[in-house]
């Protein structure tokens, strides 16, 4: 089926080419061209320059003239270039090219695409007139979604849940609004910077102490004059990141199907913080919370490193704070880590 669609795509560019020269009347062609009609209104025009020219396209098969295309083909991307245009400054501009992906093939010819699906029983063909390719800006600016699950490690380890601080990782969250920009340094490798808004949710996993905001640090308070349901501390930042990302797939001019990675630091300035204890009086009926707006000695700037890998279409993130969550000796030593899905 490839070479077939090798063929159609020269001929293609041919009757492009030559239609400038070609009567207005229906079906009209060169006294020195053939037409091979097909379908209700498919022609392929193959224009010859004499008569020694179509006798020896009369003795050449379909293999033959594969061949004396000379076509390469690379073999990591599965693509073919058929006809490239060389510049005066050594670039080059292809004007057909092919892509073939096991049962699939895909031809570009200008800003027009065929599509060769081969992965049913039957064939199926389908032409996108117009259609315009994507190109890579040298800069764009966007908006992403953070989306994960937050928790911290202390010495290393995280917390077990014999400490009144240990983190239930199911509504931990943590979400993030971000403006990002990137510069492409060169052909899939990028720098990406950006502002965001980070909210970290920590909730314990022994929702029966609260914390609270002692005289000289922190205190987890175990409630036993309550029924406690929720127990967590949460804080604000505003935060400025950087990224060098590598796309695999752009430099193998796969687009989004190739693997995205990129890492960077980042720093944060807390715009708020509070403790939060949801509770029912014992014997009694009906929730009750107790907030502290205090920030709970909470560090007010944060900075870490921040790493993403993007596969197809899905991107995966990770965060680690470099510096501890708390103040020093204000509470325990635990550095904030988090994982998630970016959007």
């Amino acid at each position: 089926m490839k070479k077939y669609l090798l063929l159609f795509c020269l001929m293609a560019i041919v009757q492009m080419g030559f239609a400038g020269t070609m009567p207005s009347v229906d079906h009209g062609v060169l006294s020195d061209s053939v037409v091979v009609e097909f379908g209700k209104a498919g022609r392929i025009v193959i224009i010859v320059n004499s008569k020694e020219d179509f006798e020896k396209l009369k003795l050449m098969n379909i293999n033959q003239i594969i061949r004396e295309l000379d076509l390469e083909e690379n073999e990591e991307t599965g693509e073919t270039t058929i006809v490239e245009i060389k510049k005066k400054d050594g670039s080059s501009k292809q004007v057909v090219k092919v892509t073939e992906d096991g049962a699939e093939t895909e031809v570009y010819i200008g800003n027009m695409r065929l599509l060769v699906d081969e992965t049913g029983e039957n064939t199926k063909v389908r032409f996108e007139p117009g259609l315009k390719r994507k190109s890579d800006p040298p800069f764009r600016t966007y908006f992403n979604l953070d989306l994960g699950v937050n928790n911290y490690l202390e010495d290393g380890k995280f917390p077990t849940s014999d400490n009144p601080y240990a983190v239930k990782g199911w509504g931990s969250w943590n979400v993030g609004i971000n403006w990002m920009a990137a510069q492409r340094i060169s052909k899939g490798f990028y720098w990406d910077f950006g502002l965001g808004f980070q909210f970290y949710n920590f909730k314990f996993e022994n929702r029966d102490f609260q914390a609270v905001r002692g005289d000289d640090s922190i205190d987890f308070l175990q409630r036993t004059d309550v029924d406690g349901f929720k127990s967590k501390i949460s804080a604000s930042y505003l935060t400025a990141m950087t990224m060098l990302e590598l796309d695999f797939g752009k430099m193998n001019d796969n687009g989004r199907r190739g693997v995205r990675i990129a890492a960077g630091p980042y720093v944060g300035y807390r715009l708020g913080g509070q403790s939060k204890y949801v509770y029912r009086e014992l014997g009694g009926s009906g929730r009750k919370k107790d907030k502290q707006d205090t920030g709970l000695y909470l560090q007010n700037f944060r900075y870490g490193i921040r790493g993403e890998l993007g596969i197809g279409r899905v991107k995966f993130f990770t965060t680690y704070d470099l510096n501890e969550l708390f103040q020093e000796d204000k509470g325990p030593a635990l550095n904030p880590i988090t994982f998630g899905i970016v959007f």
